[in-house]
């Protein structure tokens, strides 16, 4: 059974096929169109899961959407009913594309599926419920045969968080909480209060947190949200914009912190910023902690799964972890909107279908490697086409020459085997280098990346290494926990250090890793595994017999607003673009000194802030 999952019209456009309940590729839209969040129907991550599968459209059994669009516009009708006359310029700027593109969405799917094959037959299309998508793409591929399951989000549908139970081969949802009330969106709405870009800043407000104290965590609490003990909430829709309105928050939450909102990327962040970045992360850590609780409390299940925007808040997720509530616990790597797409396929195959489930020992997720890879022989053809000088090596000096290019203080772009799916890269298109630099973090930052200096990264930890350097115990292949360095590795600090605030205490040295701690002494750590990234375990390993540190810095393979690289075009672009060192692609390897200067471009420029 061929089943082709679809999610798009809201952000992160994606596409999965699943064969007989093999995930045999999965990508999203942004990759090949170069379009950061990149919305539109997927039709181009359509046409290569089929060209990975080697069939066409008209061999596929069932295609399904992660979503019911019909309900998604009652809420909006419902909404506007319960507000009005308030919220009207809302409602009218949003109807107009309703009733043009979104209630025909059935439609436009049809049509765009037989743009890819003119014999496409709609009886084939099914719909599924956005948190249901969620839920599936957490469980089904997870390692347990029993779960709960948590998702969290913005919003679907209606629902903005859902608890399910996985029982082998179905799910059933029995509790959710509905809009306007979302965990997500409070989140999000701090996002924008700090003049960060909703639906992709939420990234930064997490970063962020660490500099600062959670000296507002009260004020939200008594204002914003009332938290039961039981986990589910209420938020104060006064304070919020987001419903009826164009913008996030209004006048009266901004007055509730005695500050207007910070409007633009380029305005200083302040200590205020930080303690704010702070306290909803502390808020976030209370709701999900005071869920998880509840659930473990209530079903006596061991093991929880997640999924939904708020599962990518890997500080929360360590914390969940940390909490020993649940023995187990799983995230979804595409755990946003790109994942419903293999959630939806997913729930078609077993919910729906009751095709029996055979459960992996570690997860059936192949690493989250589902993406396009490329040949030496394509890959020699692209790099020649764009007159790039380059050398062939073997693999075993491939792993000798990147290695020591580490060692020697290069930042190094790795374009290696399938791509990512989901928002982190994990070996596949990733930018490395050393972790025991005292400099390496924020040049990454600042001549790499081209974003704020705050920013972490992450260490790419050998599996079997992970506990000798940091308090965690389990595997993280996913890049979704965080966890604290172990006392042994971090630096003891001066009283004139323990007092810095701000950005300041980014000079610190906490760690003999100081190029992966956070200012917390935490890291967002990735297990590398041999089974499922030998090339990229070989590096860390022979890194490791050279110098006894079993890590790399590991950051995806772009600039800020620029998608995650997909092919060897993409990946020179931004070697040339960069102040990167270094490109390995596959065998080749590529030192910026000799490549043409003509090549070299102000790169950021082609792509709009995140």
């Amino acid at each position: 059974m061929k089943i082709l999952g679809i999610s798009s019209f809201y952000h992160d456009s994606a596409a999965a096929l699943l064969i007989d309940g093999e995930i045999i590729a999965a990508a999203q839209e942004e990759r090949f169109t170069r379009i950061k969040h990149d919305a539109r129907f997927p039709e181009n991550a359509i046409n290569y899961v089929l060209e990975e599968a080697n069939i066409s459209l008209q061999d596929v059994d069932y295609v399904t959407f992660y979503e019911k669009p019909f309900l998604k516009f009652e809420r909006l009708l419902e909404t506007y009913v319960a507000n009005a006359p308030k919220g009207f310029i809302s409602f009218s700027k949003a109807m107009p594309i309703w009733l043009r593109e979104k209630l025909f969405q059935k439609n436009n799917i049809v049509n765009a599926l037989k743009k890819i094959n003119n014999n496409f037959n709609e009886k084939k299309l099914f719909f599924s419920e956005h948190h249901l998508s969620h839920a599936a793409s957490a469980f089904f591929p997870s390692p347990f045969n029993e779960a709960i399951i948590l998702t969290i989000d913005g919003v679907g549908e209606w629902a903005t968080a859902n608890v399910a139970i996985g029982n082998n081969n179905k799910i059933e949802i029995i509790k959710e909480i509905n809009f306007p009330h979302s965990l997500g969106l409070l989140y999000s709405a701090f996002t924008y209060y700090l003049g960060f870009k909703v639906n992709s800043g939420e990234y930064k407000v997490m970063g962020l947190a660490p500099y600062g104290e959670a000296k507002y965590k009260r004020i939200i609490m008594d204002n914003l949200i009332d938290l039961k003990k039981d986990g589910s909430f209420k938020l104060d829709q006064s304070y919020f914009n987001y419903a009826t309105g164009l913008t996030m928050t209004n006048k009266k939450f901004s007055d509730l912190f005695e500050k207007p909102r910070r409007k633009d990327e380029k305005d200083e962040l302040t200590q205020f910023h930080m303690d704010i970045a702070a306290s909803i992360q502390a808020v976030t850590e209370e709701v999900v902690l005071t869920l998880t609780r509840d659930l473990a409390k209530e079903f006596k299940i061991p093991n929880l799964c997640l999924a939904g925007g708020v599962a990518l808040n890997c500080v929360a997720n360590g914390k969940i972890l940390r909490d020993a509530a649940f023995k187990n616990i799983w995230s979804q790597p595409a755990a946003g909107d790109a994942g419903g797409s293999l959630g939806a396929a997913y729930a078609l195959f077993y919910n729906e279908f009751n095709q029996d489930r055979i459960v992996s020992q570690t997860d059936s997720m192949k690493g989250s490697y589902l993406g396009p890879q490329f040949s030496n022989d394509v890959i020699k053809e692209e790099i020649d086409n764009l007159g790039a000088i380059s050398d062939k090596l073997s693999d075993e000096e491939i792993i000798n020459e990147t290695a020591n290019a580490i060692i020697k203080g290069k930042a190094i772009g790795w374009f290696q085997g399938r791509m990512e799916f989901g928002p982190r890269a994990l070996g596949a298109r990733s930018i490395i280098a050393d972790p025991r630099s005292n400099i390496m973090q924020k040049m990454l930052n600042l001549k790499v990346k081209y974003r704020e200096s705050f920013r972490p990264f992450a260490p790419s930890v050998l599996n079997e290494d992970v506990s000798r350097w940091f308090d965690l115990n389990c595997d993280s292949p996913y890049m979704l926990l965080v966890a604290n360095l172990k006392d042994e590795i971090c630096n003891q600090i001066t009283d004139e250090e323990k007092n810095l605030f701000g950005i300041d205490k980014l000079n610190v040295k906490r760690s003999i890793i100081p190029a992966v701690t956070h200012v917390d002494y935490s890291a967002r750590i990735q297990s590398v595994h041999r089974n499922t990234n030998s090339r990229f375990y070989s590096l860390i390993q022979r890194f490791k017999k050279i110098t006894e540190c079993p890590m790399v810095v590991n950051t995806s393979f772009n600039i800020r607003g620029e998608p995650i690289v997909c092919t060897p075009t993409d990946a020179y672009k931004c070697f040339m673009g960069t102040e990167l060192d270094i490109l390995v692609i596959e065998n080749y390897f590529l030192i910026k000194t000799n490549q043409p200067k003509k090549f070299v471009k102000d790169y950021k420029k082609n792509f709009a802030l995140d």
